[in-house]
């Protein structure tokens, strides 16, 4: 049996990460298990079928925490999975707070589908939530833990080394060297790539050869602005927001990654005295889990900012700040008058509480909302950014007069030319094919051309359920 690649999601699409590796022996290993986003029905549909059976896996090794990467390995544990799952500890910490979160929202909004199809006469098309908190338990004692640059045998023959990739707190490129009779294979998935660029975290960190490659390609079609100036650009929005135009300035961000990139500059401001004396509300009892997780592990945080945690012991909080739990407090935020700057998730304005600002907020030109990161097609996010003139929440038409402000300096994905760098320390004619994942079609179709340029010959753009002998 020759061995094999099967891409079950992030195929032409940028969530739902799922790629299979069949072995010549018929055992089978799973790179990542995310969930589908921002496709209404359609991503119920995919996420509760995988393209194969949970149980025939024989261990899941995760890339980083984010749920269009990790979202699914609770149902899959729900379907009878029971091997083990190999990650880094920064991404197992993250884990157990956002599949928490993940499988409360899953349960919530299957009550509430099942009380709205009640009252309508209608019978439920969903069989249960996709997963309850008690897969999530039991997915946690499944995690077996792997330091960066530590060659761990996974499975007899078949060896795992993570590298740092510079996204997220614990985030890893994945290299797996499969030893067998028909030799020796090396594959490299990517994950998610991080930037090049002064952050928390350290830049991606270059990879062993490889000869089968597994690349995002999120931004594989166009350049991040310069990062030079992003520090000054965020202060100029508060100032002219919150100050001049005494408005609301609402920031929907991930609660892992942007969240605290964002409390760190705040954090900065304040430090050197440029911070407006302007209420700060991170408004997402999730992300408050989440800087409590970069605090633990600040080892892991790039020296630069190791330094700064001597003469700043906290770097995500200063006076001003409110971390908010409580949903009553949460409600109180919007009826509250005055300038103030509010961060909540999700990211992409698809769930979370971020909506309920968003509803508030948009329909006052004294606001805006700075959109920070990626936000998938078909995301409430997305429909935001084409700057409609009104948009339907809860089933109003609400006006949209505030500013849609962004800042894609603030992305945490590689753009293409620094995916380019981050595959450039391969030998191109080493590589016997590149598969590019977890991007549209022109992003993957404009950076394969790239890779072309750069000597890589043989790129794939895989389709969904599309199986590959490598």
């Amino acid at each position: 049996m020759p061995l094999s690649i099967t891409f079950h999601g992030a195929a032409g699409t940028v969530t739902g990460s799922k790629h299979l590796l069949g072995l010549p022996d018929g055992r089978r290993v799973l790179l990542d298990c995310g969930m589908f986003q921002g496709e209404g029905p359609a991503s119920d549909a995919l996420n509760r079928r995988f393209g194969f059976n949970p149980e025939d896996i024989d261990a899941l090794v995760l890339s980083h925490a984010h749920i269009d990467h990790s979202g699914l390995i609770p149902r899959m544990v729900a379907e009878g999975f029971r091997g083990p799952i190999y990650a880094t500890e920064a991404t197992r910490d993250l884990c157990e707070i956002l599949l928490a979160d993940s499988a409360y929202i899953q349960e919530s909004d299957y009550r509430y589908d099942a009380k709205r199809a009640k009252k309508q006469g209608k019978a439920m098309t969903e069989i249960g939530p996709l997963y309850d908190s008690g897969d999530v338990a039991a997915t946690m004692d499944l995690f077996r833990l792997v330091p960066y640059a530590t060659p761990t045998v996974i499975l007899p023959g078949v060896e795992l080394t993570f590298i740092d990739t510079g996204h997220i707190l614990g985030s890893a490129s994945v290299h797996l060297t499969i030893s067998g009779r028909e030799g020796v294979r090396r594959i490299s998935f990517s994950g998610d790539v991080g930037r090049y660029v002064d952050r928390l975290v350290p830049p991606p960190q270059p990879f062993p050869q490889a000869d089968i490659i597994i690349c995002e390609s999120t931004y594989g079609d166009r350049d991040h602005p310069a990062a030079e100036g992003y520090e000054a650009e965020l202060l100029g929005h508060v100032k002219r927001i919150c100050v001049e135009q005494n408005g609301r300035l609402v920031i929907p961000a991930f609660s892992v990654g942007r969240t605290q990139e964002l409390l760190h500059q705040l954090n900065k401001y304040f430090n050197q005295g440029l911070l407006p004396r302007v209420p700060v509300f991170v408004d997402s009892p999730l992300s408050v889990n989440a800087t409590g997780i970069y605090r633990k592990h600040s080892a892991l945080l790039r020296p630069e900012i190791r330094k700064e945690l001597e003469r700043d012991p906290d770097l995500f909080g200063f006076p001003g700040v409110e971390f908010v739990r409580e949903a009553s407090r949460s409600k109180e935020l919007n009826g509250r008058k005055g300038p103030s700057i509010t961060i909540a998730a999700s990211g992409m304005m698809d769930a979370g509480r971020i909506r309920h600002h968003l509803f508030h907020s948009l329909g006052d030109p004294a606001n805006a909302v700075l959109i920070v990161g990626f936000c998938a097609p078909g995301t409430f996010g997305a429909r935001l950014l084409e700057r409609p003139s009104t948009v339907n929440m809860y089933g109003e038409e609400v006006q949209v007069r505030a500013s849609i402000l962004t800042m894609d300096s603030y992305s945490a994905h590689a753009d293409r030319s620094e995916l380019l760098k981050w595959i450039g320390c391969q030998d191109p004619s080493l590589v016997r094919k590149v598969f590019l994942v977890h991007g549209a079609d022109n992003s993957r179709e404009n950076f394969r051309d790239l890779l072309n340029g750069q000597g890589f010959r043989r790129v794939e753009l895989p389709r969904q359920g599309q199986r590959f002998e490598v």
